[in-house]
């Protein structure tokens, strides 16, 4: 089993890659903040100490995490953000790293893991392959004010917030550009798996 990260910027289409991979190639797929979602659900691993942090006033009517309340509280206090990280990306971890235990136990061909913080979170040590979903700043940024309505103030915070386009390089074994169509995106993917077969990763 070949195992692959996607990251990259927000706004890159990280998740256009991953939806390739999974009706292409058949991979196990997997988006570290849905991950991150599941195991904060009642019964999961991070639901009870996140309560430990942010008491009640997180929960919905239903007893769930209330997704709006909970970024408030996490983006308004830099102490409850870093305990939450040290709570949450730990227990992600784990999560994903049986789950690709039980995809290679099933002879899965492909694993691929997406995340923007693949490489902060030292995932590239535990990856067979890194690939930098790159695009131009100008072109992410239109997307993020088209599809999410960001401003412009909130998408510099980001951006200022995420790697650099060196740094992604310098960790990353592919480079995939898709600031134009799917279909070149879709060739550029088909290219390095058809490598991959010729360099015998498979």
């Amino acid at each position: 089993m070949i195992t692959i990260g996607v990251t990259g910027g927000v706004g890159a289409g990280k998740s256009v890659v991953m939806d390739y991979l999974k009706k292409e190639y058949n991979a196990a797929v997997i988006k570290a903040d849905e991950a991150a979602r599941l195991l904060e659900e009642p019964g999961q691993d991070c639901y009870n100490e996140l309560l430990d942090i942010f008491g009640k006033s997180i929960l919905d009517e239903n007893g769930y995490i209330d997704k709006k309340a909970f970024a408030a509280k996490i983006f308004s206090d830099p102490e409850a953000r870093a305990k939450t990280n040290a709570c949450v990306h730990p227990a992600v971890k784990k999560y994903i790293l049986r789950r690709i235990a039980q995809e290679e136990a099933k002879r899965t061909t492909y694993f691929a893991l997406e995340a923007a913080l693949l490489i902060e979170e030292h995932y590239d040590e535990l990856l067979d392959k890194m690939w930098y979903i790159y695009v131009p700043e100008d072109i992410r940024r239109r997307r993020l004010k088209d599809s999410r309505g960001y401003s412009d103030e909130k998408i510099d915070n980001i951006f200022a917030s995420q790697l650099s386009e060196e740094e992604f390089k310098s960790h990353c074994s592919e480079v995939i550009f898709n600031g134009g169509s799917p279909e070149e995106t879709y060739r550029e993917i088909d290219a390095i798996m058809k490598r991959y077969l010729v360099e015998g990763y498979l």
